[in-house]
């Protein structure tokens, strides 16, 4: 069944589309950042003349035996019995390559105890005239990753870049993903100050390409055809970073895409937010095509089938090149289970148990609002600031438990470890859940063991438990967290610093999110004002209430990756800035996303 939405029949059926972007007209298009006015490049570009490059040997060492132990131990986390080995280790009196390897090992040893500047400052001593080149590497990618893992993301990716004049050629696949993954967290704001400073060729032609891809995509593709010429030798030029070179080949086919959503069942509200910012996203496309589009698209509604997989036949018995949906996750699983799919499907929900690819088939990729992926990033973030030792206070479901789970993993994949890890049912189990956590009744009860001794009242405060730097409030909605926030400061744990999902946040402003200052949460870059101008176009015709932004977020990335399906087939290079964070996909097929750090200030989130 193909519904009649405006546009989507054919392109001689515009005229209702075309009016609604006349209404659009104001706002519809994201501002195209105006390009540095281009400066003549010299009659010959210079490129850098590399005479020799590192290898992963180290250089012989009377004190082999104790730097390669402590270097395993570090492998392991195992930092204070890696000290006891590098005390082996004269501090002074060491030659240039034992001295600076010392160096590197007792930086890795602050990090891991959260002590970034100190290591920082220690890596930026050792870089000296007659190290090894295998000690230098080491020295400078560790440094560059503290720098990443601390939120310097321009200076890492310009480390990165550096680098690369020297790394050892099977590393420089996964340096060059890291520099494009760092370049592409700035905001073009910071890309264009680096570009306006940078005095390099190489680095400036990253920034370049980096600001290239912020554009609409027919623009990009020119840029990018321009770039690719001007830089033939360049390192990032061959394969393109993020999957961005098969966006360069011509499509087989006109594309018809199926957009397969719940629209008249108990999940309408849910599949017409979704569906609003695909069609947003799309009429927004038209805008950029001058009124033409590349691809027809259909909307059927799945609540008008008998299931998700007669409603898939029928998108393929309309000539769909492309599925976008289903949304639930029990729809998805059909589609994973019924065998080769003739034609690739765009799901945006996540299987935890996803069958094998089947031969023969097309891909099922799936993009979702996992808060696994928030869990994720609220650990690398937390980490990256230097906290080490977590406190976990979240409710007791299965939510609470696969969203702690996801934390945990990383957290100590990172090197982290868990003090304390508590749940709670219900709001009379606040108080004493935050009380349990932090010790409290235990130093309550020495006060009482104290006074019985001393057979007297004894002025006493309580202390909270000193073996915590971080504390994730794995909360899943606002009420919760905005009372067990405060809660939190009166137990004493008030200086504590405090992560959060991005469900205490309901997507709109409240001022009783007051409470919640302080928190830092990990949300996606669409509530935090990186597309205004489609976020407006779909509140101005909102029909399904604001609590579905987020799933207009959704709707927009559906529309982002279908349109540029083709870069997912670089695998763990593809990397789009999406609406909802920023987009890789696993092995699994598994669209992943990387969320931005932001904090409530005055009741209000803001990126920090």
């Amino acid at each position: 069944m193909r519904q009649p939405r405006p546009g989507f029949h054919s392109l001689s059926r515009l005229a209702l589309a075309l009016a609604l972007l006349a209404l659009w007209s104001c706002g519809s298009a994201p501002p195209v950042e105006k390009e540095p006015e281009p400066v003549p490049p010299p009659p010959v570009k210079e490129e850098p003349v590399v005479t020799e490059r590192a290898t992963l040997t180290l250089p012989p060492s009377a004190y082999s035996a104790q730097f390669s132990k402590a270097n395993s131990l570090l492998a392991d986390n195992q930092w204070m019995a890696a000290s006891e080995i590098l005390q082996q280790v004269p501090a002074t009196g060491l030659d240039a390559n034992d001295s600076a390897y010392r160096g590197y090992l007792q930086a890795r040893m602050d990090f891991m105890r959260g002590e970034q500047k100190q290591a920082l400052n220690l890596l930026a001593g050792l870089d000296r005239p007659g190290v090894d080149l295998a000690l230098r590497y080491r020295i400078l990618n560790f440094q560059r990753y503290i720098l990443d893992m601390s939120g310097d993301y321009l200076e890492s990716a310009r480390l990165g870049d550096q680098l690369l004049h020297f790394a050892p050629t099977d590393d420089i696949p996964a340096l060059k993903r890291s520099i494009w993954r760092d370049l592409q967290k700035l905001d073009n704001a910071r890309l264009e100050a680096a570009m306006a400073q940078a005095v390099d060729p190489q680095w400036q032609d990253w920034l370049a390409l980096a600001l290239l891809t912020r554009a609409p995509l027919n623009e990009t593709l020119l840029q990018l055809s321009g770039w690719l010429q001007d830089n033939p030798q360049h390192p990032a030029a061959n394969p393109l970073p993020g999957g961005l070179g098969f966006m360069l080949a011509p499509p087989a086919r006109p594309d018809k895409v199926a957009l397969i959503l719940p629209l008249s069942g108990r999940l309408a509200a849910a599949g017409r937010a979704v569906r609003d910012g695909y069609l947003a996203s799309y009429y927004e496309y038209l805008v950029s095509q001058g009124g033409s589009a590349a691809f027809e698209a259909l909307v059927l509604d799945q609540d008008t089938y008998a299931s998700a997989s007669a409603a898939y036949d029928a998108a393929l018995a309309q000539g769909a090149t492309i599925v976008v949906g289903p949304l639930s996750k029990e729809a998805v699983a059909e589609l994973a289970n019924r065998g080769p799919l003739p034609v690739p499907v765009l799901a945006l929900n996540r299987l935890e148990d996803r069958p094998p690819a089947v031969a023969g088939g097309s891909a099922l990729v799936q993009l979702s609002l996992a808060p696994e992926d928030e869990a994720v990033t609220a650990a690398d973030l937390a980490f990256g600031q230097g906290a080490r030792s977590a406190l976990i206070i979240r409710p007791e479901s299965e939510w609470g438990s696969k969203v702690a789970q996801a934390l945990v993993d990383q957290w100590q994949r990172l090197g982290g470890t868990i003090a304390n890890s508590v749940t709670y049912l219900s709001r009379e189990d606040y108080s004493a859940t935050v009380k349990a956590a932090l010790d409290i009744p235990a130093s309550e009860q020495r006060a009482r063991d104290i006074r019985s001794i001393m057979g007297s009242d004894v002025e006493y405060s309580a202390r909270r438990r000193q073996d915590i730097d971080v504390i994730f409030l794995l909360s899943g909605n606002g009420a919760e967290a905005r009372s067990l926030k405060p809660l939190l400061a009166f137990h004493y744990a008030g200086t504590v610093p405090v992560y959060a999902v991005s469900g205490i946040y309901s997507g709109v402003p409240d001022p009783r999110d007051r409470d919640l200052d302080g928190i830092n949460l990990v949300e996606m870059p669409w509530l935090l004002g990186a597309n205004p101008e489609l976020e407006q176009t779909i509140a101005a015709g909102r029909g399904n209430g604001a609590s579905y932004t987020r799933l207009n977020a959704l709707g927009a990335d559906a529309f982002l990756l279908q349109t540029q399906f083709r870069r997912l087939q670089a695998g763990p290079d593809a990397l789009l800035r999406g609406n909802t964070g920023l987009l890789s996909m696993n092995p699994q097929l598994q669209i992943q996303r990387e969320l931005v750090l932001s904090t409530f200030d005055e009741g209000v989130v803001q990126p920090r």
